[in-house]
């Protein structure tokens, strides 16, 4: 008799995702463990080469170590049950809420301070706070327009918030396009499961960023999508996602200031833009007001911000927000601006500026996780348990030299899910980015995410500038009529009733670099 594809699959001493004991699915996932011993390992290799060959041919690509490759999709999805998500999608939605609150205060009434729920140099010396942008108030009240936070799960099946993503949060057009493929390569998997639709996340950013126009704009505003260019990492994703909008895909050169007003170079004329969904950081975004040399960003972008007459999605400033020892007091902010317990928990972290926890924890940098509170993609990060002693000499003098600009957490032994490796299916740990679009009027998360997978055996780093990869993320719906097969992903169906014109100019051909 063939073996089929789990019959050597070894449950790790994480939380797995997939099965509660040797050949024990859990909840939700026994349809999907069925179509797993039912296909050969033949025709499983055979389906993973027809994604790998689909993602090239349609360019669903990212950079790792300076070369384009496709996307890695794990074929074995990810299930989170109706309830699960519920939960989950309450707690990202009061999470936002708070944030949202706080980045309002700071830049204006600073009430936080006042009443000392958060000391005011925490913000004051963090490396990501903008000045330029206290006293911006955005038009909707909205400056988290789009959010990707970060979440595991722990060894006790606790869900918990590893960190928060504010600023440029990338990864959704691997969901929409993740799903996409599984539907076509691997269509049996989905037999008796419904799940929850993804296609309509551009319909519902589309929507946030018309509804977060300033007041000076027409009835039919006018929205861009800047990118740095064809050489950074997540080009893929901005094509994507203007493509699916239907707004124009821009580059600095292709935008100009005059009078408060920005403009968009057509071969019609300059026409007015009223909204740009921005992928650069702030530093590059106005070499009038940041990072002089930039040649990404537009001058006079923050001009035509403060006088009322530009929205940048997500807000100047968001980035205080993202500092991980800011993280650190989100739980005392949902507990100030709502007056709610937190309904996920931070995963337990250590601010290094106290002089006692700071000896405590350089007597055990070897069983604590270290971060850089500035830093992202992974960047930085060491995991104790697996560092040798001169990276852990390092990062001791590192934070001895400058507590402020690290936090210690504990050791989360991420969850696992069955993953395809060169030597068969192994577990694999796992983390979950949902991404969640605040449109003034609501706060709409995205069903799933983008579930990272840590490639390398053991590897507890699921960023894709890391090596990582991705799954994709199913819903399970109990009311949905149907699991989204062939759901729709074109421009006339991403766009919502009051659609913004887009431009007819033909996009530059020559790309940008950051300096």
């Amino acid at each position: 008799m063939e073996n089929t594809l789990l019959d050597s699959y070894a449950i790790s001493s994480s939380f797995d995702e997939i099965l509660a004991g040797p050949g024990l699915p859990r909840p939700g996932c026994a349809e999907l463990y069925s179509a797993l011993q039912e296909l050969s390992e033949v025709e499983f290799e055979q389906r993973c080469q027809e994604r790998d060959l689909s993602f090239r041919d349609r360019g669903v690509t990212y950079s790792f170590a300076g070369m384009e490759a496709p996307f890695p999709l794990d074929p074995i999805p990810r299930i989170i049950s109706s309830e699960e998500w519920a939960h989950l999608e309450v707690g990202i939605v009061q999470r936002v809420r708070a944030l949202e609150a706080f980045l309002d205060d700071i830049f204006t009434q600073q009430r936080i301070f006042e009443d000392r729920i958060i000391p005011r140099r925490l913000v004051l010396s963090s490396p990501l706070f903008i000045r330029h942008a206290y006293g911006l108030t955005p038009a909707n009240g909205v400056r988290i327009h789009i959010s990707g936070m970060d979440v595991v799960r722990g060894r006790d099946g606790t869900l918990m918030v590893l960190e928060d993503n504010l600023r440029t949060p990338s990864g959704v057009s691997y969901v929409l396009e993740n799903r996409r493929s599984m539907t076509r390569i691997f269509p049996e998997f989905f037999r008796g499961h419904r799940v929850r639709p993804v296609a309509n996340y551009p319909t519902e950013l589309l929507r946030a960023l018309v509804m977060a126009a300033p007041h000076t704009a027409t009835s039919d505003p006018k929205v861009v999508l800047l990118t740095p260019g064809i050489h950074n990492a997540a080009y893929f994703e901005h094509t994507f996602l203007a493509r699916q909008m239907g707004v124009d895909l821009v580059e600095g050169n292709d935008l100009t200031c005059r009078d408060g007003v920005c403009y968009l170079h057509t071969t019609a004329g300059d026409q007015r833009v009223d909204v740009i969904y921005r992928r650069i950081s702030d530093d590059y975004l106005d070499p009038l007001y940041f990072e002089p040399s930039s040649l990404l960003g537009v001058p006079g972008l923050l001009t035509c911000v403060r006088a009322g007459n530009l929205t940048i999605a997500n807000a100047i400033g968001n980035g205080v927000a993202d500092d991980k020892l800011t993280y650190t007091y989100v739980p005392d902010m949902i507990r100030y601006y709502l007056g709610e317990e937190p309904i996920l928990a931070n995963v337990p972290t250590y601010r290094l500026e106290d002089p006692e926890v700071r000896a405590w924890v350089l007597e055990r940098l070897d069983q604590l996780v270290l971060k850089p509170v500035d830093a992202s993609g992974g960047t930085g990060i060491v995991i104790g348990p697996d560092a040798d002693e001169a990276t852990l000499t390092a990062v001791g003098g590192a934070i001895l030299a400058h507590p402020r600009g690290w936090i210690a957490q504990e050791v989360v032994r991420l969850s696992t899910c069955p993953t395809k490796v060169n030597e068969g299916i192994e577990p694999r740990h796992i983390d979950l980015r949902p991404f969640a679009i605040n449109q003034g009027d609501r706060i709409w998360v995205l069903p799933g995410g983008l579930t990272r997978v840590a490639l390398p055996k053991g590897s507890l780093i699921v960023n894709s500038s890391q090596g990582g990869g991705s799954k994709d993320t199913w819903v399970l719906d109990a009311s949905a009529k149907s699991v989204d097969l062939h759901a729709p992903m074109n421009n006339s169906s991403a766009t919502p009733a009051r659609q913004p014109t887009t431009g007819d100019h033909p996009l530059q051909v020559a790309k940008q670099q950051e300096q």
